[in-house]
This record gives structure tokens, sequence and C-alpha cells, in this order.
């Protein structure tokens, strides 16, 4: 078993568990710190760190925005890294980090956990690392350097496939809300009660968090009420993009979250 700080909160808090996304280098190069301890300032209960991609397929407008900006910054993943490399002498709620497969491919799977591990990463988000490779070939190597693998599950995956992925995780599964990128505002959050009451049926043992199309505490408390708890990304990137306050403007908005 896998024991991070990721897997001792989810032991510990099984309900209203508040995940935050921010882009790392935005919306300036070296905000990326400063907003991680904002968010664990205002009531995170775990941080989701992007790191910029220049497809990122499963996001929507407002994630591809903040991607293509920190690029534009200069953000790559060895930056990240030593952007981060102190991070747990200021931030003690676990961090995850999401991206796609090329980049980290690139870096080098087992160099890429093991710094992961010696700047104390908790988990990882890859949505495009097929969970077959990933049983094959990774996930030994997430094993050894004390990483959860978190996987994407959507109303369209069988239930054999969902039970697959509970068997060989070790962290939480991430309900996609919808069949929608992330931020599409024309799909209401959580809109699938089947999808979600199947899941209750199911009695997996991982935790479930909902992502996708969480923006505000009606959408937050829905997801509540199904899974243990909710990502949200697009609506504070957006926020962050138009503020010139961050630690304010993340105040105000993790509070409306969790007060309304």
């Amino acid at each position: 078993m896998i024991e991070n700080r990721l897997t001792k909160r989810l032991n510990t808090q099984s309900k209203n568990i508040l995940s935050l996304y921010c882009t790392a280098g935005f919306p300036k190069l070296n905000d990326t710190v400063h907003i991680i301890e904002c968010l664990e300032k205002a009531g995170a209960d775990m941080i989701e760190v992007g790191m910029p991609f220049s497809d990122p397929l499963a996001d929507g407008p407002t994630i591809q925005m903040s991607n293509s900006v920190a690029l534009q910054n200069g953000i790559h993943i060895p930056i990240i890294f030593e952007q981060l490399q102190n991070i747990r002498q200021s931030v003690q709620v676990p961090i995850i980090l999401m991206g796609y497969l090329n980049p980290v491919l690139q870096f080098g799977i087992e160099a890429f956990c093991k710094r992961c591990n010696d700047i104390g990463i908790d988990g990882l988000i890859v949505p495009d690392l097929p969970l077959n490779i990933y049983i094959q070939q990774y996930k030994a190597i997430f094993e050894r350097y004390h990483l959860s693998n978190i996987c994407l599950i959507t109303p369209r995956t069988s239930p054999e496939r969902i039970q697959q992925i509970d068997d060989h995780s070790q962290g939480f599964i991430y309900a996609v809300s919808s069949n929608s990128t992330t931020g599409n505002q024309a799909v209401q959050a959580v809109n699938n009660n089947a999808f979600f009451e199947n899941l209750q049926a199911m009695s997996l043992k991982n935790p479930v968090i909902t992502g996708f199309n969480i923006r505000d505490k009606a959408s937050f408390d829905r997801a509540c009420q199904y899974t243990n708890g909710a990502i949200i990304a697009s609506a504070l990137i957006k926020r962050l993009k138009e503020t010139k306050n961050v630690e304010q403007e993340i105040n105000d908005f993790v509070k409306s979250i969790r007060e309304g």
C-alpha cells in the first residue's frame, strides 16, 4: 500500500473534500508557489498543479488559455520542479501534478517520479496514460516513489473498467461529471444522477472525487452529495486571470465555495 499525504488525508476525511487546481507558471511564471500557499491558507484540502502542455485535449478553453500563457511565460517541467523544490517548507496539504504523458516520457518516467518524491508530490493525474500500460510498465515505479496514480472515469466508462481502475488505484478516482471538456458552461455540473448513483452502488474501495464544471457552492454541494468531494479548476483560473490581488481573490473564491 502507498502511504503519502494524499492517502492519509483520504483516510481521515471522507466528505466535502475541496481540491483546487492551478496552472504552474500562470498568470506569471513565478506565481506558482505563492498561489499554492494561498490555496492552502484559504482552506483547500488538496491542490492540483497543472503542468502546461501545448495540446491539452481534455481541457476546455480556460485551461487551454492558462497553458498557453504559462508556456509563453517559459514554464516547463524542470522549472516546475525547481519552483516546487522547497514547497514542503510552507505547504502541508497533498499536492498532485496533472499533465500529459509526452512531456513526462521526455523527462523519463523514473526520473520524473523520483523527482516528485524528492520534493513531496503525492500523486499524478495523466489523462492519456492508458491503464494497461500503467499496470504493465509504470505501476511499480509509481509505488516505489509513493505516488498515487489518479485515473479518470466518465459516464461512458463501463462498470468493468471502473472496477479495474479501482483495483489498481491507491488514492482516489477522478469522476468526470460529463462527457464534455473542463469549464464547459453549457453543461450542468453533476448532471448525470444515474452515473453517480451507480458509482455509489459499486462500493468502490477508493474515494471518488468529482471534476469538470464545478464552479460554485451549488455545484460543489451537489457533487458532494454523490461523491467524496470535488475539484475546481476553470472557475478559479478565470478569477486568477483577472485579479491584481491573488491572495484576496483566492480567499474570496474559497469562501464562496464553502459558505456561499
